[in-house]
């Protein structure tokens, strides 16, 4: 039977994981602690609306797609303080007063300023970045209704075999990594899905964007995913992992659940 092998939350949105031995999905789909908090632009500090909910488009603000040397930055959040650090030394390590998140963003400002992604920070209307977010309420996902994120170590290590460059499950940003399926088996899910005592309801595969080009180590986008998944993997569109919602109820995932398709 398949089974859980890591888990992970996404603190702050666009920026590296946490990995956890177990995660609370909510009853709406999301993740506890699961973007949190996000480094906005200036005009972008505010939430559009989408379908009757608040919805934070990732293209204005920081996240890997455009700014891959992010995937530098580690990110440690306690509930309280938000803790960064750069190739091991420290960056920033501040409450979420209104003091402390502008120290948060000027040290991230600074940072991307020094990278070849500078010059996406100098178009009108970006700086000064805004930390938003209460560091409680998930609301930062890529889309408006919120989901937990799946894939397999198979499909990855497919992916792997193929490109010079390390591919790890890190590049994906799920939340969910699992074993003991074949490599792009979860593309293929329908129906009920029931991880441990939490039963999903599987939604779509996941459309990839340039985020996955960049290494999770050095940030540098050291592997072309996206043409890979459609021309030599033969996708009509670049995918990889699936979507989920839970039915009923959330509750608790950990490491070494069983995995219950169909």
């Amino acid at each position: 039977m398949p089974i859980v092998k890591a888990l992970y939350r996404y603190p702050v949105k666009g920026f590296t994981p946490e990995a956890r031995d177990a995660l609370t999905v909510q009853d709406d789909g999301r993740i506890a602690g699961d973007r949190v908090l996000a480094f906005r632009f200036a005009d972008a500090a505010r939430p559009e609306e989408r379908d009757g909910l608040d919805y934070w488009p990732k293209s204005r603000g920081l996240s890997l797609m455009d700014f891959p040397a992010l995937a530098r930055i580690r990110v440690h959040w306690d509930g309280v303080r938000l803790r960064l650090t750069l190739d091991g030394d420290l960056l920033a390590d501040e409450t979420l007063e209104s003091a402390g998140r502008r120290r948060l963003a000027d040290a991230v400002t600074a940072f991307v300023e020094t990278t070849s992604d500078a010059r996406r920070l100098r178009a009108s209307g970006r700086l000064p970045l805004e930390l938003v977010g209460d560091g409680a309420v998930p609301r930062f996902q890529d889309r408006p209704r919120g989901f937990a994120s799946l894939h397999s170590t198979a499909s990855v290590a497919a992916l792997d075999a193929l490109v010079d460059a390390p591919v790890d499950d890190r590049r994906f940003r799920s939340n969910i990594v699992i074993d003991g399926i074949d490599a792009w088996g979860e593309l293929a899910w329908t129906g009920l899905v029931r991880i441990g005592d939490v039963a999903f309801e599987v939604q779509k595969p996941i459309a990839r964007c340039l985020a996955i080009h960049a290494n999770p180590d050095t940030g540098e986008r050291d592997a072309r995913l996206l043409p890979t998944l459609t021309k030599r993997i033969g996708q009509d569109e670049p995918t990889l992992g699936t979507l989920l919602l839970p039915v009923g109820p959330g509750g608790v995932l950990r490491v070494g659940d069983d995995v219950a398709v169909g």
